[in-house]
């Protein structure tokens, strides 16, 4: 039997998802206070999930668009909440960051959202931005486990683990 065929309330699927979890929050350094969700659907369906979480009650997202999936984001928010492209790389078709001294980040903004590879344009975060007390929310589809990541810097983490790419040795 695989574990599609198994019940999610069986023990034996039980076990499989807490010992999942439990290594992936011992790989990635998850502290105890953040929660981790397996879901099914992709990074593009957090696009709206996130806001909706978020923000609930509607209020104002930041944005720094530094690529396609960043403007994904931005427009999929847009259903739900106002949202403000406080930088945006368009001006290079995308090949750049905007200095972080550029950013006119909104007071009470519910979070800041980045797509922290952006694969089209090749466009990587190196630091992580400083947003103080908002919430910085990342989409790390493509480098998500590339690198260690500082959790605590971060209010919510998300990606499409569809793109990981395990090789095995030849045997």
């Amino acid at each position: 039997m695989s574990v599609m065929e198994m019940s999610h309330r069986g023990k034996d699927f039980m076990k499989i998802a807490s010992e999942a979890e439990a290594d992936f929050r011992e790989l990635v350094g998850i502290p105890d206070n953040y929660k981790v969700l397996f879901l099914q659907g992709g990074a593009s369906s957090q696009f709206a999930a996130i806001p909706m979480n978020l923000a609930p009650e509607g209020g104002v997202a930041d944005f720094i668009v530094t690529g396609a999936w960043g403007k994904k984001a931005l427009e999929e928010a847009g259903k739900y909440m106002d949202t403000n492209v406080v930088a945006t790389s368009k001006a290079s078709n995308f090949s750049t960051i905007p200095p972080v001294s550029e950013w006119k980040l909104t007071p009470g903004a519910k979070f800041v959202h980045i797509c922290s590879n952006e694969t089209i344009g090749g466009v990587e975060f190196k630091d992580i931005p400083d947003t103080g007390d908002v919430p910085l929310v990342a989409d790390m589809s493509s480098n998500y486990l590339s690198k260690p990541i500082d959790v605590k810097r971060y209010g919510v983490i998300y990606g499409g683990v569809q793109k990981v790419r395990v090789e095995f040795p030849k045997l």
